[in-house]
């Protein structure tokens, strides 16, 4: 059952495109919801990190960039104070 759980979560495909290889997609998928409510993966995750931690393993370097803000959709364009309205397009026909 670890196989089905690994490869769905590393395909991100749909629980039903289980290879048949593993077994029954209903069974692997009540087992990764029995782990994720009693919280099995958030022990997984814990030793692991620990193992690695005193391994030496993990840099804990955190870099945050905020360089990409956006802006609504109808700022791009707005009028300035001071500028005059662009002229209106008439149809002269």
């Amino acid at each position: 059952m670890f196989n089905a759980i690994w490869w769905r979560s590393r395909t991100g495909s749909p629980w039903r495109d289980i290879p048949e290889r593993y077994g029954p997609w209903a069974t692997a998928y009540a087992v990764f919801r029995r782990w994720q409510r009693d919280g099995a993966w958030a022990r997984i995750l814990a030793a692991l990190n620990a193992t690695a931690n005193a391994d030496g393993i993990l840099d804990w370097e955190v870099s945050i960039d905020s360089t990409v803000c956006r802006a609504h959709q109808h700022a791009a364009g707005a009028r300035k104070k001071g500028q005059p309205a662009r002229p209106q397009c008439r149809n002269r026909w």
